[in-house]
């Protein structure tokens, strides 16, 4: 009897694959339904019969990860729009839920709406999951739910993270280059000393004598790679997971990121990332009315640097003894004088919020125009660097030929 496969859907949402034994595909059908309730799929099954099975099986197992900040994106962005048009919150959590296609992500989402059912306030039922939605997410949604402009709360949480996301873009779009160049001049180096310049061995053997200074070490080097390949995977293995570790810990972690504030060309593209962050989430927190304190405890935590975290932190204790924001900021000097003279100047002028949004915004501008800058600078310099060692290596291997041909003569 012919063997057919299913694809089902429950009520739950969870999708169902199996086969049945059939002798067409409307009586599989008809037996695909004690599966599930929504048929999805249903077409013959590969000959290979029940190890083809497996295989198929296995072929189509999906190795998902939990929401990406997209993905949160999205949901906030449809739940601003839902609420807007009137509907509930808990039809609107219910619809979005329906669409999303995200396994994990769906559960999640159920989960809010069985809470905001059993009564608990949208903010508390965030708060459960700390991991899918930030501390800056769950208190501007809990400053929302006190003052009563919700919809328009999650409009502008939305428009945050479309932002964040496209500042991460850009960063990464802006190490994609100079990362394919580095990738191409390491593997051409290394094709060219394991494979090239042991053909030319051959030629000097018995002439060690005569062969210049660079050609010696290429050749030493040529061999430790051709023999000891295994030492040197194993070492920078070694060294990855070392590093991995260290930053893990307090001190390491600290001199990671004190060391990416040193780095040429890195370190203004990076400032100016952590100071953009910085100001948005104090400007978004205090305009939605977050208390100071607060405020500045969920500006430490979405830093992204430790140093910057301390300085947070510092704020953070000055404010609670009775200071002002502007003068332990002027102290740490992490941030641009004439940004602290406008924190200052909302402070007087009670626009504080207002104040940092603005400065936030004009950073983030200044992190494109940084990135851009970045990335102009690096492609040159890393196509000069690759040029160098590949006409280190061809001219190293040349000079001998030229300096024995002369000598023949």
């Amino acid at each position: 009897m012919p063997k057919y496969k299913y694809e089902v859907r429950d009520n739950n949402g969870q999708i169902n694959t199996g086969f049945v034994d059939a002798e067409s595909v409307n009586e599989a059908s008809t037996l695909a339904m004690n599966y599930g309730s929504y048929i999805l799929n249903v077409s013959p099954a590969s000959v290979l019969g029940a190890a083809g099975g497996t295989l198929e099986k296995m072929r189509n197992v999906k190795i998902e990860f939990g929401p990406s900040l997209k993905d949160i994106m999205i949901f906030t962005n449809q739940l601003s729009v839902m609420i807007k048009a009137g509907i509930s919150i808990r039809n609107a959590i219910d619809g979005i839920a329906r669409q999303i296609v995200n396994t994990k992500f769906r559960i999640i989402v159920e989960q809010l709406k069985a809470d905001v059912e059993s009564g608990l306030p949208f903010s508390e039922a965030l708060a459960k999951h700390p991991k899918i939605f930030s501390p800056l997410y769950i208190n501007m949604i809990r400053a929302s739910e006190l003052s009563g402009n919700f919809a328009h709360m999650l409009e502008r949480i939305s428009s945050q993270l479309a932002q964040q996301i496209e500042t991460r873009n850009m960063v990464r779009g802006a190490m994609v280059y100079p990362a394919i160049i580095g990738f191409m001049a390491i593997g051409t180096t290394i094709f060219m000393l394991t494979f090239v310049l042991p053909r030319f061995t051959l030629l000097f053997a018995g002439k060690e004598a005569l062969l210049p200074a660079p050609t010696v070490l290429l050749m030493a080097i040529s061999a430790f790679l051709r023999n000891f390949w295994y030492v040197i995977i194993a070492s920078l293995v070694g060294a990855g997971v070392g590093f991995y570790y260290t930053i893990q810990t307090p001190k390491g972690r600290e001199y990671w990121d004190r060391f990416k504030l040193t780095v040429p060309l890195i370190r203004s593209m990076l400032k100016a990332m952590y100071i953009t962050r910085g100001l948005n989430t104090m400007g978004e927190l205090v305009s939605a009315g977050v208390p100071m304190l607060d405020t500045l405890s969920i500006t430490a935590e979405v830093s992204g640097n430790v140093i910057y975290k301390r300085m947070w932190h510092t704020v953070h204790n000055s404010v609670q003894q009775g200071s002002k924001i502007a003068p332990p900021l002027a102290r740490e000097q992490l941030l641009p004088a004439n940004v602290i003279q406008m924190i200052s100047a909302g402070e007087e002028s009670g626009k504080l919020g207002e104040v940092m949004r603005d400065i936030g915004a004009f950073y983030a501008k200044e992190l494109r125009a940084t990135i851009r800058m970045v990335t102009a600078m690096i492609e040159p310099l890393m196509i000069v660097a690759m040029g160098v060692v590949v006409g280190f290596i061809a001219m190293s291997i040349i000079l001998p030929i030229f300096k024995m041909s002369s000598l023949v003569k």
